[in-house]
Parts: C-alpha cells; structure tokens; sequence
C-alpha cells in the first residue's frame, strides 16, 4: 500500500466557466468548475486566458480552462485550524463611551 505525503499537492486541469456582472445593482465574478470539480480550504485556482473587462451595465460569461492545486493534508489541516482568526481581521467592532441601555 502506498502512503500519500501530508506535503505532496496535486495539480488537475479543468475546464470552467466565468461569469461577470458589472451592473449597478452587482458587481460580482464567478467561476463554475465542469464536471462537478470542488475547491476545498487551501486550494488554490488559477483561470487562465487574457485579461476581460466587462463594460458597466453589463454581465457577460466566459468559457476558459483552469488550474486547481490541491493544498497537502497539512495545508488543509491549517487553513481550517486559522481560518476562523482570518475571519476576525474582517470584521469591524465600533466603540462608543456612551453607554445604552
């Protein structure tokens, strides 16, 4: 039996769709996987192809090819352990000195 290294990170290829809303009410971008491709904590995805920019008013799709490199045992296992404290940068807390009650 062979054993996986807790370091060894594996790369697959795979075909995916991109979708950007550049409107007023969303400004978003998304990549869809084929296939029913997951990305778990530590992944990391590259989608290749030229740059787009998507004029305002407007939502287009693209069809690219992407790049997944699957985080080691130990990567996911720290992403996971820190990912909460990373969380905690994100948030914003307001102090008053005016007490409610």
């Amino acid at each position: 039996m062979k054993l996986k290294s807790p370091f060894r990170r594996q790369r697959i290829e795979v075909p995916c769709t991109v979708e950007i809303n550049n409107t007023f009410d969303s400004l978003a971008a998304h990549v869809r996987f084929d296939g029913g491709v997951v990305v778990h904590p530590g992944d990391e995805v590259l989608v290749h192809g030229a740059p787009v920019a998507v004029p305002y008013g407007q939502a287009q799709t693209f069809r690219r090819n992407a790049t997944i490199t699957r985080a080691s045992r130990l990567e996911r296992a720290w992403t996971r352990a820190t990912g909460d404290l990373e969380f905690m940068e994100l948030c914003e807390f307001s102090f008053s000195e005016r007490a409610t009650l």
